[in-house]
């Protein structure tokens, strides 16, 4: 029964696209209301799943991954149609719900080719969640591919500003990444036949063969790069900022919310998990990457005066953040990275959909060529400062849960690099509460440019998504309990496997 509901969350999605290919061009209206039914009952699917998992996980010495289902696809090669989900996978796939449910609401001004863009928004969701509950690397792989790749349209034909140049640096980067985790999906694919005399795609099953050290110190920074590719991992973040500062908002949205973090998700549930040896060999040089990645994004921000911009530097930073969780090797570090994940998934999101109704009035991004907006957008930049306040982890609200979290876990190794390294990315916040709090004033305070005086505030559909997200962010900071049980649950085999 749950097995199909899963199946039913990327499933809905298409249905949704495919709904939308009958409609008349025109009609953007039904359109939207078509996008915005189909996300509403995913999120209600996916609430309800959530609420199946913690029922059975209520119940002593359940396994970590539940509703577990296996369909054969292609016998020959032993690739399988297998799902099920842990404590990690149903808080992203909420997390997915919550922002495409707001990105569809954020987007109702679309009207050029409104319908094209809402077939590709929804099929770029089915792939997301597909990946969030595929347990075969095949499956997975394509469910990857398929989140992916939609990027290129999106940006490249409803993007602003450098559009064509930020969508084809997006997918060739992306793809070069592809390759290498296709490379290393493979590799263990056929390393696993001489082992076990069965070559398998089945994520569980690779998890407990010992592969040789050899191996593993090739195929696990094949796999980490990879994905990082997609966590903006440095030096191969350079995509991102062009990326989000081209896309359009529910794309912007998406992208950086729940994309970004199909990188982090598939570094940790694949490439550590699987490699475990590797991961205790490569896990000192990617930690001075990461480093880089949280201190440089930072400062990085800091020199922006493009809103978006502002906002890419800083994921890049906050999602350096997920990966420096990881590289920190303690249980208490790994949950802190998935707790990143979430946080910095509702906070860009909330971002971006600011950026976008703002942008939609005053007509620029550029904060120096504003001012005095608070007078006449009180509460657009009421959740602007206090969505900045969640990004610099201000106690109560997502992003302090979050980054305490990773800070202790990553002290807690005695490892002198890893200290260093955690006070280097303790004082990135210093910096961040810098750009974030320099880009409310420039953009709120002071006296308001008269060519602004007749803004109007946010309407009714858009407070909607902009209340729910706020609401997530409080409600993840004032009560963490819940989400930090279930993340530490997942968290514990897979910590145990590293550290075999």
């Amino acid at each position: 029964m749950i097995g199909n509901a899963l199946t039913l969350t990327w499933i809905f999605p298409l249905l949704t696209a495919l709904m939308c290919c009958f409609v008349s061009t025109h009609d953007h209206l039904k359109i939207k209301k078509l996008s915005l039914i189909g996300s509403f009952f995913n999120l209600i699917l996916v609430c309800y799943i959530l609420f199946k998992f913690m029922t059975v996980k209520a119940i002593p010495g359940s396994d970590a991954v539940i509703f577990r289902s296996t369909h054969t696809w292609f016998s020959i090669l032993n690739i399988n149609y297998q799902i099920g989900i842990d404590g990690i996978s149903i808080l992203m796939m909420l997390l997915t719900a919550i922002v495409i449910f707001c990105g569809v609401l954020a987007s109702w001004p679309i009207v050029s080719q409104a319908k094209e863009f809402f077939i590709m928004l929804n099929v770029l969701v089915a792939g997301v969640f597909g990946v969030f509950i595929s347990l075969d690397l095949f499956t997975f792989f394509v469910f990857y591919e398929i989140a992916v790749l939609p990027m290129y349209l999106l940006i490249g034909l409803w993007g602003t500003g450098k559009k064509e140049y930020s969508a084809m640096k997006l997918t060739l980067m992306l793809v070069a990444g592809s390759a290498l985790i296709l490379a290393g999906i493979l590799a263990l694919y056929f390393e696993s036949g001489n082992i076990t005399g069965t070559n398998s795609f089945d994520l569980l099953t690779l998890s407990n063969i010992k592969f040789s050290s050899e191996f593993q110190n090739w195929v696990f920074p094949a796999l980490f790069v990879g994905f990082g590719v997609l966590g903006a991992l440095y030096p191969f973040h350079t995509w991102s900022p062009d990326g989000h500062a081209s896309a359009p908002t529910a794309v912007s949205m998406l992208h950086a919310g729940v994309l970004m973090k199909l990188g982090g998700y598939g570094c940790l549930r694949i490439a550590m998990f699987i490699c475990p040896e590797g991961c205790q060999e490569w896990m000192p040089f990617f930690l001075i990457l990461v480093t880089i990645n949280v201190v440089y994004g930072a400062f990085a921000a800091l020199k922006q005066t493009d809103l978006k911009y502002v906002t890419a530097y800083s994921s890049v930073s906050h999602c350096g953040l997920v990966l420096f969780g990881f590289t920190a090797m303690t249980q208490l570090g790994f949950q802190g990275a998935v707790l990143q994940m979430i946080s910095h998934g509702l906070m860009t999101a909330l971002f971006f959909c600011l950026i976008g109704m703002i942008y939609g009035r005053t007509h620029t991004r550029i904060m120096t060529e504003m001012g005095g907006l608070m007078k006449v957008i009180p509460f657009l930049g009421v959740a602007f400062v206090i969505c900045g306040l969640a990004g610099l982890g201000l106690p109560s609200l997502s992003g302090f849960v979050a980054e305490i979290t990773i800070f202790m876990g990553s002290f807690e190794n005695p490892n002198l690099i890893n200290r260093v390294c955690t006070v280097l990315a303790i004082l990135s916040i210093i910096t961040t509460a810098v750009y974030v709090l320099r880009t409310a004033n420039s953009m709120l305070s002071g006296p308001l440019n008269e060519k602004y005086s007749d803004l109007k505030d946010a309407s009714f559909i858009e407070k909607l998504p902009v209340i729910i997200l706020l609401f997530c962010l409080f409600a993840m900071g004032i009560m963490p309990a819940w989400i930090v049980e279930i993340v530490n649950e997942a968290i514990v085999p897979i910590f145990e496997n590293v550290n075999r």
